[in-house]
């Protein structure tokens, strides 16, 4: 027999639907909130708009410097502010070895924004060198600023106006026989010189392909084994393959002898 107020099952059932919007109701809610919670530290959290201070880089992992690490290459400058390449710790000299940039040949750290540094003139009781890390940027600073010192101390007095009132003529072009010669460059993008000896080669009309050893494991390698046919060991960076002959750093006079004996035939 129906009551009054309808059929019980249809209340029932009416009951039922609105049980569960309230429930639907709830979990909604309590997603909203997850969602809510987890798009909250993503809008507060601050974007780097370009003001960061350059040097606010992250601590690079552990790296555990030896006499006898292996895979080892160290870049040390002298007060010229031209770097140059070692694979030991001893074979760094006194001059540099209050800071020396490490890197492992086998290992991606240490390689873009943020470097390895050493003070080598100091062993620890169980055998390892003291190793921080310092921005890339204040690595390139540093060598600017030793570059810039060392300038300021030898440079020469600019020269006297010619006739025309010019200090100079511009750099001739490459000669018809060296049209065809090809330079290699071993170096790395915050080495100065290396830009240097490419922009001398292309003013020169030179082509120049430049190698980064830092970021190609083969160009290192490549360069070692040139450094060792040639009987020559690490030294300052660049590297220069003109032809098979492979001078260390950059010399714009070293470059010249190199195309000319280039122009006379010496292949790889």
């Amino acid at each position: 027999m129906r009551g009054a107020g309808g059929p019980p099952g249809g209340r029932v059932a009416e009951g039922r639907v609105a049980g569960g919007r309230v429930a639907w109701a709830r979990v909604a809610g309590v997603l909203l909130a997850l969602a809510a919670a987890a798009l909250g530290p993503a809008c507060k959290e601050k974007r780097d708009d370009g003001t960061t201070p350059a040097q606010a880089v992250a601590e690079l992992p552990p790296l555990e410097l030896r006499d006898d690490t292996a895979n080892l290459m160290l870049t040390w400058i002298d007060e010229k502010g031209d770097t140059h390449v070692e694979m030991r710790p001893a074979d760094v000299p006194a001059e540099g070895r209050a800071l020396v940039r490490a890197m492992l040949s086998d290992r991606t750290e240490g390689t873009r924004d943020a470097f390895y540094v050493a003070d080598l003139t100091q062993k620890r009781p169980d055998g390892t060198y003291a190793v921080r890390t310092m921005p890339r940027r204040e690595w390139e600073s540093l060598l600017e600023k030793r570059r810039a010192e060392h300038l300021a101390k030898t440079a020469p007095p600019p020269a006297a106006p010619g006739p025309g009132g010019s200090a100079g003529a511009g750099a001739p072009g490459a000669p018809s026989h060296l049209a065809g010669v090809t330079v290699i460059i071993y170096g790395a993008s915050w080495c100065k010189p290396c830009h240097q000896a490419a922009d001398y080669l292309r003013s020169k009309g030179i082509a120049a392909v430049v190698k980064d050893i830092e970021e190609d494991a083969g160009a290192a390698a490549e360069m070692q084994d040139k450094l060792a046919k040639s009987h020559q060991r690490g030294g300052s960076i660049p590297i220069i393959d003109v032809r098979g002959q492979i001078l260390v750093g950059f010399s714009p006079g070293a470059i010249d002898q190199a195309l000319a004996r280039a122009a006379g035939g010496t292949t790889l």
